[in-house]
This record gives structure tokens, C-alpha cells and sequence, in this order.
């Protein structure tokens, strides 16, 4: 039996770091917590912490690019986060787009009956799980019928 183990996913903003988990199967991803952000070495601590009590095997951060595709000042900045991550946990860190998440996000929580205008943190741990799943649905071998 194939056992994979918990994987991580990061939404992370100037603010806030939406938070997400996988199952220990790696196939669902749910929404964790929110991180108000303080500074670069806090956040990658805490974010640290998390990865180790869960005992998560990888991580995956929500990568912001652009519309047509390329990389601007804000993907740069979650690059940065994500190398000092990587060397904080010793785990690899692996970028996920998320164009639209937030809309995304923001859709599924409206349809939940959630109004989201004053509830950021919840609309970023939502995309967090959104980022997890799309790498999860795509990382998952297909089952045998």
C-alpha cells in the first residue's frame, strides 16, 4: 500500500499566508489556518512549526503570476519566501499558479452562504486549499477501473 504523507499549501500575500493541508493520502486538500504576516524570519518560522508538527513531506506555494503568464514583483517575493523555506524545513517547495484562486475562493465561499467582504483570512486559507488541490488532481495517478 502506497502511503504518502501530508503536503502543504501556501497562499502567500503581503498581509496574510492562507494555510491548507492535504489528507495523508494526498487527495484532498482542506484550509488549515491564516498567518497574519510580521516579517520574513517570523513567518517562515511559523510556517516551519506547521510543516513539522504535521509531518508534511512537501510544500506547495501558490505561485502569482500574471495574466498573460510572466513573472512580476510579486511572484519574486513569494520566490524569496519559498527559498528561505526551503532551507528552513529542509523540504522541497514546489510553485503552484494560482492565477484566480482568490476569485475562486471568494465564488465557493459566496455559494457556502459565507459572506467573505470582511473576512480575508478565510478567503486566503480557502485559496490555499484551492492551490493544494489543483497540484493534488494533478498528482494523483488515475485509478485502475
Amino acid at each position: 500500500m502506497n502511503t504518502k504523507q501530508r503536503i502543504l499549501g501556501l497562499d502567500v500575500g503581503d498581509r496574510r499566508i492562507g494555510v491548507a493541508v492535504s489528507d495523508p493520502l494526498g487527495i484532498t486538500a482542506g484550509g488549515l489556518e491564516t498567518i497574519q504576516r510580521v516579517n520574513m524570519e517570523q513567518d517562515v518560522n511559523k510556517v516551519a512549526q506547521i510543516a513539522e508538527k504535521l509531518g508534511v513531506v512537501q510544500i506547495v506555494l501558490g505561485l502569482p503570476l500574471n495574466m498573460d503568464g510572466s513573472s512580476g514583483s510579486q511572484a519574486e517575493k513569494v520566490k524569496s519566501f519559498g527559498r528561505k523555506l526551503a532551507r528552513a524545513t529542509g523540504l522541497t517547495v514546489i510553485y503552484e499558479d494560482e492565477r484566480l484562486t482568490t476569485i475562486s475562493a471568494i465564488r465557493t465561499l459566496t455559494i457556502q452562504g459565507v459572506k467573505t467582504g470582511d473576512k480575508r483570512d478565510l478567503v486566503d486559507r480557502q485559496a490555499a486549499a484551492i492551490i493544494l488541490q489543483k497540484f493534488l488532481d494533478r498528482s494523483v495517478p488515475p485509478s485502475s477501473a
